[in-house]
C-alpha cells in the first residue's frame, strides 16, 4: 500500500452524498484546526487507544528521517476522549491531503459528554501501512519525538502541544503526558 491514502479514502468512504459529518479528532486536529466546521464538542470514542507509533514522513519528519504522531491503536475497555467536529463533505478534500500518510479513515460509535452518540469519522493509521513505526520504549520514542524535524516543525511542538490541548479538554492521556515529561527533560 502506497503512503498516500488520498484516493482510497475518498473510493472508500464517499461522502458527497451526505449534508454533514462528524469527524473525531485526537491528535493534531485538537489544535490546529485549519478547517471549517458547523459545530465542536468533546467526544470520546470506546475501544480504541492513542499512541505515537505512526510515523510522519511528511509532516514531523522527512522520508529519510520520519517523527513520530499518533494513530490510534485497538484495546478493549480503552476510551479515547477528543473533540467532535461537525463539517461538511468538501472538508475532506483538505483533511484527506493533511491526513494522506498511512491513515484511512472509517466511521465509528462516538460519544458526547451529554450522553448522545452518532457514526463519526476517523482516521487511523494501522500496522498495515508502510509508515508504521510501532511499539518501542518509552524513552526511545521521546529520543525520536525530541529528534525529529520536517515541514511542519518539531516534533516536540506535535506532542507538547497536545499534551496541552488534552489538559485544557480535561482529558489527559497518560501515554502522551508521559512522553511529553521525558521529552521536556531532553530538551531542557
Amino acid at each position: 500500500m502506497s503512503n498516500d491514502t488520498t484516493a482510497l479514502n475518498q473510493q472508500n468512504t464517499p461522502l458527497d452524498h451526505l449534508d454533514d459529518v462528524w469527524l473525531f479528532g485526537y491528535g493534531s486536529l485538537l489544535y490546529k484546526v485549519d478547517f471549517p466546521y458547523l459545530e465542536c464538542q468533546p467526544a470520546s470514542i470506546s475501544g480504541w487507544s492513542r499512541r505515537f507509533w505512526q510515523g510522519s514522513h511528511d509532516h514531523r519528519g522527512t522520508p529519510e528521517a520520519p517523527g513520530r504522531v499518533v494513530t490510534l491503536v485497538e484495546e478493549p475497555g480503552a476510551v479515547c476522549h477528543g473533540l467532535g467536529y461537525r463539517v461538511t463533505p468538501d472538508t475532506f478534500a483538505h483533511l484527506d491531503v493533511r491526513e494522506k500518510n498511512g491513515y484511512l479513515r472509517f466511521f465509528t460509535p462516538m460519544s458526547f459528554t451529554d450522553g448522545h452518540s452518532v457514526d463519526g469519522l476517523v482516521y487511523v493509521a494501522s500496522d498495515a501501512n508502510l509508515a508504521f513505526l510501532g511499539p518501542a520504549l518509552l524513552t526511545d520514542m521521546a529520543r525520536h519525538i525530541a529528534d525529529s524535524h520536517g515541514p511542519s516543525g518539531s516534533n516536540a511542538d506535535y506532542l507538547l502541544q497536545l499534551d496541552e490541548a488534552l489538559q485544557e479538554l480535561g482529558a489527559a492521556d497518560d501515554h502522551v503526558a508521559q512522553l511529553a515529561i521525558r521529552v521536556r527533560e531532553l530538551l531542557e
